[in-house]
């Protein structure tokens, strides 16, 4: 009897790819396609989205010499001033520092600035960077000031408005002169308007306008901020000026596309964490299409008591507004599920904003350690590089509105300082 012999037919594998191989295939895939796109650009396209990288480089080292006029308002700004003692924060600090460089616009001179910026202890939290449930949240950066150009280029400031800082060459043959001058060489101004300053000839031929007689804090010489008519410089401008290794910084987590691969870099990457999501693994991936909030809290939800023992606050809805549940209801017509969302943020609270990921991909600064640990020594820098994130968005959200076209996660005005009333905790004014 004949006999048989079937032929074995090998068995299929059923081993799983492995995951690295999946991952290693999306990231090769996005690095193609913004090299294809890159040369596309190269070949006829142009594309009007301003991303990190692309902000201008200064053309030329600016020499400046006794020929040039200059403008000084103290040795550190708001000081002289009200806030000698005590600096006021960042925020506050910029205000007075572009008040100061629109007047040196203004009258077509050299700004000295302080080299040294005072750091607000309140706002130097390490906890606010490294973000985690065991870390020890009264830890904070080393020093109370840092160097003015740690922050700012100022050869990039000064292709807009020239710059020298308080402990330069320059900065003392100025002294020296000015002082050899008297009367035509110097003038110690109070209460003159730059008006006044820039059309009386007693002023303007001077070497040097010194204005440190003021005891106001420096943004108070330019009470009418807020007529944006009247501003000549945007709020944007120094963020936007922030020192290269910063942006250079910002640069490596913000590997932002162009408009013309955006929409397929967003599908690899969607796939791509997808996969992620699938396996189990974690990764510090780079942010390439996301959209980021800036929330608000800390030291803007204190409140007082009034004379009942009633609890006021200058920003009744603020503490509502900026938490989970409430930011979910707020952005869910600007921000589709799945997005990546850039968080930044001075809430000290561990994972206060895990609930917002049953929506969206976060990602913090934290995230990326291994880019700021190197840069970032002061928690000053690390808010410059957050804003650079934070502008390379495609949809940024801003805490407050700050101009008519913004979004932003409250309506309370950034500006109150006299109308304190009871905080609103409820949700019935907003329909989700």
């Amino acid at each position: 009897m004949a006999t048989v012999h079937k032929t074995q037919r090998p068995k299929a594998k059923t081993a799983a790819r492995s995951p690295i191989l999946i991952l290693f295939i999306c990231i090769s895939a996005i690095v193609f396609l913004c090299v294809y796109s890159s040369q596309l650009s190269t070949n006829g396209f142009s594309f009007s989205k301003m991303t990190i990288r692309n902000l201008m480089k200064p053309k030329h080292k600016r020499h400046h010499t006794l020929h040039d006029k200059y403008l000084y308002w103290g040795s550190r700004i708001d000081c002289p001033g009200k806030n000698c003692d005590k600096c006021a924060g960042l925020g506050h600090q910029e205000s007075s520092l572009r008040c100061a460089l629109e007047e040196a616009m203004f009258l077509g001179r050299t700004f000295v600035m302080p080299s040294r910026m005072c750091i607000n202890p309140i706002h130097n939290e390490k906890a606010i960077f490294h973000r985690s449930d065991d870390g020890n949240m009264e830890e904070r950066w080393a020093g109370t000031t840092c160097a003015m150009d740690s922050l700012y280029d100022l050869e990039l400031i000064s292709e807009t408005v020239p710059v020298i800082l308080d402990n330069s060459k320059i900065w003392y043959h100025v002294l020296m002169t000015s002082m050899k001058l008297g009367a035509r060489g110097v003038a110690h101004v109070e209460g003159v308007s730059r008006v006044n300053l820039n059309d009386n000839r007693r002023y303007s031929n001077l070497l040097l306008i010194n204005r440190t007689a003021s005891p106001l804090s420096w943004f108070m010489e330019c009470k009418d901020r807020k007529n944006h008519s009247a501003l000549m410089l945007p709020h944007s401008f120094l963020p936007s000026m922030a020192a290269e290794k910063l942006r250079d910084a910002a640069d490596k987590i913000n590997d932002e596309p162009t408009d013309a691969n955006e929409d397929y870099i967003y599908l690899v990457a969607k796939m791509a964490r997808w996969w992620l999501k699938r396996t189990g693994l974690m990764i510090k991936a780079l942010l390439v299409d996301y959209d980021s909030i800036h929330v608000r809290r800390g030291d803007r939800l204190k409140t007082r008591k009034d004379r009942y023992g009633v609890d006021r606050s200058l920003f009744p809805h603020l503490d509502r507004d900026t938490r989970p549940e409430a930011i979910l209801c707020r952005i869910k017509n600007w921000v589709p599920p799945g997005r990546t969302l850039f968080i930044a943020s001075n809430e000290r609270t561990p994972g206060f904003f895990s609930p917002l990921a049953v929506r969206y991909n976060l990602a913090y600064s934290s995230n990326f350690s291994d880019i700021l640990d190197l840069v970032v020594e002061n928690n000053y820098q690390l808010f410059m590089v957050e804003r650079l994130i934070l502008m390379g968005a495609r949809t940024f959200i801003k805490t407050y509105k700050e101009d008519d076209n913004d979004l932003s996660l409250t309506d309370d005005p950034k500006k109150n300082t006299k109308n304190w009333q009871i905080p609103v905790y409820t949700m019935e004014d907003q329909e989700c």
